[in-house]
């Protein structure tokens, strides 16, 4: 079969194509879904149309990444992780009490902070929170930790620790009103903010009016006051008059949303997945936004010198080459339909690079049927690069959610893609050539032992690489481990923690291509597997 290969001129954007092929020369994918023992589908029709998440979390304590994969009409699937270290992937199917109906998607988070990862389960139905028993067991914790699940379609999450609580804040996102007839408008259910009742628990959810049918959502220090704001990016598929939403979430106080007259600036796009990085060195994340037809990459419109910015934000996708709008293999020329993103650094050259899901959303005239996945290079004047195709991730399958994380502990991102009504993928990355790595998990005593809401920070030339740790984004797909950081030529780097509460550790010198473990007012304690 030939297939033909378009890269258009948005793609590349004044960079040559021998720069091109520069950028993107050595890295290669190996698909190793049958090898690695990855047998699922993310089955189902019309409540299925969105959702197909994966979760990654170390469950045993033997840093190795296991995941539950959402399962739709048929149950989520457990696999642990039985790979050797810098090996072929392996994962071992197992029963683990998270074998559930309805899945849409999950996300790891250490509820209780007892040091065993919990999961927060999204489903077509009642959500559900899963108590850590150590092992990769679970059980389900909802009533005794007072956490309404409701019965909507929940396709979003969010979590976040507000100042003074020992339990997280946790935002739901809800899609269509099932019991509603669609018109197609005004079907949306509304979105809950599930925040601690005292000391442990949840109390009874806050609906955040108004609500559109978010497929994303995220607590991000946008502004870098030490307060997370609630990002929400809603499918316009299905609500009128609405748009993409910023959320005041102060302690003690209501929910808020941002509004115009605080400089927030309208936008409307079909939202699906939700990734951020400071692409720019400025301190200040941007936020890429994934939808149908062109993307959306937003950046700060004005960072005054006092540092308080206001929320308004132009769209750089364009000039930055990641609209990837249509389908850049085949000839296929319709819209493209984007789900799961995230930034990570694929080759690690020091510079984040970004991987965008495609697939169509159930048979839609309009828009591309053969949509390949994106996995966008970052060249050094900051534009990007296509090469799903050269690396070997163009997959044409109808993809959901996706895990970007270390499989094996070689030091490279490896992928993993959950389809729709077809097979979960995954990849290892078998680069030839590729730059030095650390890898970083963060540990505090108390609440939050995981640190969400810290900044990783380091020093690369003259410039600071920051890497601000959340719980959310992506498509109904959460990743909870350790945290990748490209370091190019580099033989050692400086870095620092800067804690949720602005407490920032002293910079520290680390060896390349090893992992540690940032202890709170610690020196780093590097960590080896046993």
């Amino acid at each position: 079969m030939v297939v033909k290969f378009l890269i258009p001129a948005f793609f590349i954007l004044g960079s040559s194509s021998a720069v091109a092929g520069a950028i993107t020369d050595g890295l290669s994918f190996t698909e190793e879904t049958q090898s690695a023992g990855l047998e699922h589908r993310f089955t189902g029709e019309w409540e299925q149309i969105v959702g197909g998440g994966v979760a990654t979390f170390d469950c045993n304590a033997d840093g190795l990444d296991d995941m539950l994969l959402a399962g739709g009409v048929v149950p989520s699937v457990f696999y642990r992780n039985n790979s050797k270290q810098g090996g072929a992937l392996s994962f071992v199917k197992e029963k683990s009490g998270l074998e559930l109906d309805q899945t849409t998607g999950a996300y790891p988070l250490d509820i209780d902070s007892d040091g065993v990862m919990d999961l927060v389960v999204l489903r077509v139905g009642a959500n559900m929170v899963m108590r850590g028993k150590g092992d990769c067991q679970f059980e389900d914790a909802s009533k005794a930790w007072g956490f309404d699940g409701g019965d909507g379609w929940s396709t979003a999450f969010a979590a976040t620790w507000e100042k003074g609580q020992l339990w997280p804040t946790i935002a739901i996102g809800n899609y269509i009103d099932r019991t509603q007839e669609i018109s197609p408008w005004g079907s949306c259910t509304d979105n809950w903010l599930h925040r601690p009742a005292g000391g442990t628990g949840f109390a009874k959810p806050v609906a955040l009016k108004p609500s559109f049918c978010p497929l994303s959502m995220m607590f991000s220090d946008w502004n870098r006051s030490g307060t997370p704001a609630l990002r929400v990016s809603n499918d316009r598929e299905y609500y009128e008059g609405g748009q993409e939403q910023l959320w005041k979430v102060e302690p003690g106080q209501a929910p808020a949303l941002y509004t115009q007259k605080d400089g927030w600036a309208y936008l409307r796009i079909w939202g699906m997945g939700l990734a951020s990085t400071d692409l720019d060195f400025d301190g200040y994340p941007e936020y890429f936004h994934t939808s149908m037809a062109d993307n959306k990459l937003q950046s700060l419109a004005e960072v005054p010198a006092n540092g308080k910015p206001k929320p308004k934000y132009k769209d750089i996708a364009f000039a930055k080459g990641v609209t990837a709008h249509r389908p850049f293999a085949g000839d296929d020329l319709r819209p493209s339909t984007a789900w799961h993103t995230q930034f990570e650094d694929v080759n690690n050259d020091g510079r984040v690079d970004l991987f965008i899901a495609k697939g169509n959303v159930w048979e839609m005239e309009d828009f591309a049927m053969k949509d390949p996945n994106n996995l966008l290079l970052q060249s050094d004047n900051g534009k990007f690069v296509e090469a799903a195709a050269t690396s070997g991730v163009a997959s044409t399958e109808t993809a959901r959610g996706a895990a970007l994380t270390d499989f094996n502990l070689d030091g490279l991102i490896d992928i993993l893609v959950v389809n729709r009504n077809g097979p979960a993928q995954i990849w290892r990355n078998t680069s030839a050539t590729h730059g030095n790595f650390v890898e970083v998990k963060l540990s505090q005593d108390g609440t939050n032992r995981d640190g969400i809401g810290s900044w990783i920070e380091v020093k690369h030339g003259e410039k600071i690489m920051r890497r601000e740790l959340t719980s959310g984004g992506g498509h109904v797909s959460g990743s909870l481990n350790w945290w990748h950081m490209g370091l190019g030529d580099a033989a050692q780097a400086e870095m620092r923690v800067v804690w949720p509460d602005g407490v920032a550790d002293e910079w520290r010198k680390v060896d390349a291509n090893g992992f540690y473990v940032f202890e709170r007012g610690k020196v780093p304690r590097k960590w080896t597997m046993k």
